[in-house]
């Protein structure tokens, strides 16, 4: 018995697109002696364990003690926990460069794969390209490449490129607390543009005000990209606003009481063509509060906000600021921006649906090598549910990932050098079922 047959997705997932092999063409051998695992083995070991539920090293050796699923595994004998280590530690910054490399090659192979349908799909809309770092905290004080952040918490930093539309990583970096993403970005956008399929239109980077920089725009131009970023607020930015004539101002798409507008704002050095757009919330002076910590008082102007708080205003207005070269109508960039908070459930995902809540390790090396596995883990999932053809009704995740995929019990008997599975009757139809048939008719990689 085995309580996680489904982990045969994966191993099919594996079979179709090559993902150990790949990862292995990219990283090469870290290791004289070629025995045990190698470094696709490796990452995809990580990944399978975080799918199954694994939140630390130690379920390596958990997944191990499962003897019986070993030949449903895309990895049949992880390495253990204290190997998972010794081995990661090998991973220099020429093959986490590899790791990535990897990823977006599997995501080609991926999009080669996906039915006509979906595939036409996918390429009818621009893809956005979404940048945006999370904080990791750690408590040991000896880990490596962590430092305090702003908040007062040790932290590393993972910083992923999601190809949106997608839900898939394209590129990524571990950072420290101090790090400012806005270097890493240009670097960052290069690699993610090269890791999209050909035959895709013209991509579009979207990202928050922690990127609000001239060189974002810069790079986004250079790789053939449009950019959208987040302005911050300033005095510049507030004049502007306070500028917009009350007629200019029109109803934001799916978002009610807010109003969107352009402004006359450009930042000094921004490429040609830049512009602005505005939007504003109308707020009831009650619901200000007088915490000087809350996020919402830093998008009133200060003007409003003391008026607001000396009870002298009864409404003030919220105000974001996105700079862009788009050149669609106010109206349908500050919608497609707003969606930004699609990869806020990419990250949700990485951190609660699998393990990058934490780094386990006090090497950077193992952290870095830990958090390629939970990208892969994530990208896994997406391939797992469309290549199987179960997600048209939106896509699992998480727990319901598991309850519904992987963590399906079953005797493992074999019959005439074949694997047989035998299911309880009330896994018998259901998601599992129409992904692993729908899986197993396609090609080998």
């Amino acid at each position: 018995m085995t309580p996680a047959a489904g982990l045969v997705l994966v191993a099919e997932v594996d079979r179709v697109l090559g993902v150990a092999a790949a990862i292995d063409a990219e990283v090469g051998s870290l290791k004289v002696r070629k025995r045990g695992l190698s470094a696709g083995e490796l990452v995809l070991a990580g990944s399978e364990s975080m799918l199954a539920g694994g939140d630390f090293m130690v379920d390596l050796d958990h997944r191990r003690a499962d003897r019986a699923g070993a030949a449903l595994r895309a990895v049949p004998e992880p390495p253990a926990s204290t190997t998972f280590i010794a081995s990661a530690r090998r991973f220099g910054d020429e093959a986490l460069a590899g790791v990535e490399a990897a990823m977006g090659l599997l995501v080609r192979r991926w999009f080669a794969a996906l039915p006509e349908v979906r595939r036409e799909a996918l390429a009818e809309a621009r893809p956005t390209i979404d940048l945006d770092p999370t904080d990791v905290e750690v408590y040991g004080r000896q880990k490596e490449g962590v430092a305090w952040n702003y908040a007062g918490q040790r932290v590393g930093r993972p910083h992923p490129a999601v190809w949106a539309e997608a839900g898939v990583v394209l590129a990524g970096v571990l950072g420290s607390g101090t790090d400012d993403p806005r270097p890493q970005a240009p670097g960052l956008i290069a690699r993610a543009v090269a890791a999209l399929p050909a035959g895709l239109g013209r991509p579009r980077i979207r990202a928050d005000s922690g990127f609000f920089d001239k060189a974002f725009a810069e790079a986004a131009l250079a790789e053939g990209a449009d950019f959208a970023v987040a302005a911050k607020r300033n005095p510049a930015v507030w004049r502007s606003a306070a500028r917009v004539p009350e007629d200019a101002w029109q109803p934001a798409a799916g978002m009610a009481g807010a109003e969107v507008a352009e402004c006359d704002y450009v930042p000094g050095g921004w490429p040609p063509g830049t512009r602005t757009i505005v939007r504003r919330v109308r707020l009831d002076a009650a619901d200000v509060r007088a915490d000087p910590r809350s996020r919402r008082r830093r998008t009133i102007e200060p003007g409003q906000l003391q008026m607001a708080l000396s009870g002298i205003a009864e409404h003030v207005y919220a105000y974001s600021f996105i700079v862009t070269n788009l050149t669609d109508t106010p109206v349908e960039i500050e919608a497609w921006f707003r969606q930004r908070a699609l990869i806020e459930e990419r990250l949700k995902d990485t951190k609660l649906g699998y393990a990058l809540r934490h780094l386990p390790s006090g090497y950077a090396a193992v952290n870095a090598v830990w958090m390629w596995s939970t990208f892969l883990a994530l990208n896994l999932s997406v391939f797992i549910q469309s290549l199987g053809g179960i997600d048209d009704g939106g896509r699992a995740h998480g727990k319901r990932l598991r309850r519904e995929l992987l963590l399906i019990p079953a005797r493992v008997l074999r019959h005439a050098r074949q694997i047989v599975l035998r299911f309880a009757p009330g896994t018998r139809h259901g998601p599992f079922m129409q992904a692993w048939k729908t899986l197993q008719a396609l090609p080998n990689a």
